[in-house]
């Protein structure tokens, strides 16, 4: 029977992909574990492996093919002894079961594609589809359609579903709030929408923009997933998140000198030496330790609970080709300032080279978002849910300071922890920072 290859979830929230490139051609055979292509998601490029064994008979969908949903067959493999011909003459002949989109894949998902007389037709378009499935009174909906619909006061039972099977998806419940139809009876509405967060705004259209502008001095540059992706959530942050500021200024001095001991200290391996620290590394470590020191700040805002985490999983913001991405340094308390350098130097890479894994950039406790480098002094960054705090920073820069009544010349960095108010108030706020920058001037505090 032919197996049937769709497009695999990658992450929670993959709802498609980009098909980069095909690592197997038809009439190739494949094992189980063998890397068969890589898919593009908005913030990496993954290696797909095989989860059976037979004989590449089709693949269905080309190399570079844009927005390919998940679950959407992509190939099909002739089974070990089966006709290859007649697999591939069969392909696309099977719908992929809608349980599958619900739960992250680490490889393809493969399935035994039914007789060709009992595959269900293709769904038709959105315009001309079907009210949603349903079995009584029930409407077979994704999770994320019915939060989607609770939050907006739609009724799904009117929601015309273009998922596998008639099944309601994201795409029908926000074409159905942009229509302004199949809204929920008024009893109900007003307690859905007392509960959710205003929907986000919308950008202004194409042509209220462009009407602006003289023809011909523009070119349109079409936003690609990740940028969509940040534009999303930096918006859902402002809108969710009350955002709370506090600032303060740490003298470098003492933690320049100490950075410069340690990396002449550093063995050599083969010619090079083991580790060479930045500024940034020891950011890093100095904010761990002061989310160990004042736990309460070492949380995130739940409707129901405060989630208090047990490590200091520190996201580092990286500036990538066309985005941004944040690499997670787990259990950042724990590890030497070595360790730290070599990891964030090797997270660092792969996320330019967008060879990052899922678990590697998401999730996390808290984050450090430094432009020092850029020649930037002060800035304050965006919070990024479900982390609580996110510490900006400065550039070093040689400043006039008061020491014991006399002026005197320091290297002083302005930091800004941006809070999330609704878990860690002002006072807690500034206790973190207190306690941060108090490993930053007196760094020796990090190696014992």
């Amino acid at each position: 029977m032919p197996i049937n290859i769709t497009m695999p979830a990658l992450s929670p929230t993959m709802e498609e992909g980009n098909l980069a490139k095909w690592l197997v051609k038809e009439g190739d055979t494949v094992k189980s574990g063998d890397v068969i292509a890589e898919i593009e998601t908005d913030k990496a490029t993954m290696e797909v492996e095989a989860v059976d064994e037979g004989v590449v008979a089709k693949l269905v969908v080309p190399a570079g093919t844009e927005g390919v949903k998940v679950n959407a067959l992509i190939a099909v493999l002739a089974a070990d002894g089966e006709d290859v011909a007649g697999a591939a003459s069969g392909a696309g002949s099977a719908a992929p079961a809608p349980k599958a989109a619900e739960a992250p894949k680490a490889a393809t998902k493969t399935e035994a594609a039914p007789a060709p007389a009992a595959a269900p037709a293709a769904a038709p378009a959105p315009a001309a589809a079907p009210a949603a499935a349903s079995t009584g009174n029930r409407t077979f909906s994704s999770p994320l359609a019915r939060r989607l619909a609770k939050e907006a006061g739609i009724d799904l039972s009117a929601v015309a579903g273009s998922g596998p099977h008639g099944r309601v998806v994201k795409s029908d419940v926000e074409a159905a709030v942009a229509g302004g139809g199949a809204k929920a009876a008024p009893a109900a509405a007003p307690q859905a929408a007392a509960s959710a967060p205003a929907a986000a705004p919308k950008g202004a259209s194409d042509e209220t923009v462009l009407k602006l502008f003289e023809p011909g001095s523009y070119e349109l540059v079409p936003h690609d997933g990740m940028r969509k992706v940040i534009a999303k959530r930096l918006v859902e942050s402002k809108q969710t998140v009350p955002h709370f500021y506090v600032t303060v200024d740490c003298e470098l001095d003492a933690l320049l000198a100490l950075r410069a001991q340690l990396n002449d200290a550093a063995p050599r391996k083969e010619g090079a030496p083991a580790y060479k620290l930045s500024v940034n590394d020891m950011v890093i470590k100095a904010m761990a330790l002061a989310l160990r020191d004042v736990p309460d700040a070492n949380v995130s805002w739940t409707e129901a609970n405060m989630v208090k985490h047990k490590h200091a999983d520190v996201g580092v913001a990286v500036s990538i080709p066309g985005g941004l991405i944040t690499p997670i340094i787990r259990k950042a308390e724990e590890k030497t300032l070595s360790a730290i350098s070599n990891e964030m130097r090797d997270l660092g890479k792969r996320a330019k080279d967008r060879k990052l894994k899922p678990e590697e950039y998401q999730g996390g406790t808290s984050s450090v978002s430094n432009m020092g480098m850029m020649g930037v002094k002060h800035f304050a960054a965006v919070i990024n849910p479900p982390h609580a705090t996110i510490l900006a920073v400065g550039a070093g820069e040689q400043r006039p300071v008061v020491k014991n009544g006399q002026l005197a010349v320091a290297t002083v960095m302005t930091v800004t922890l941006s809070t999330d108010h609704r878990c860690v108030d002002g006072a807690l706020g500034a206790e973190l920072l207190q306690a941060f920058k108090g490993y930053i001037e007196n760094p020796m505090g990090m190696l014992v």
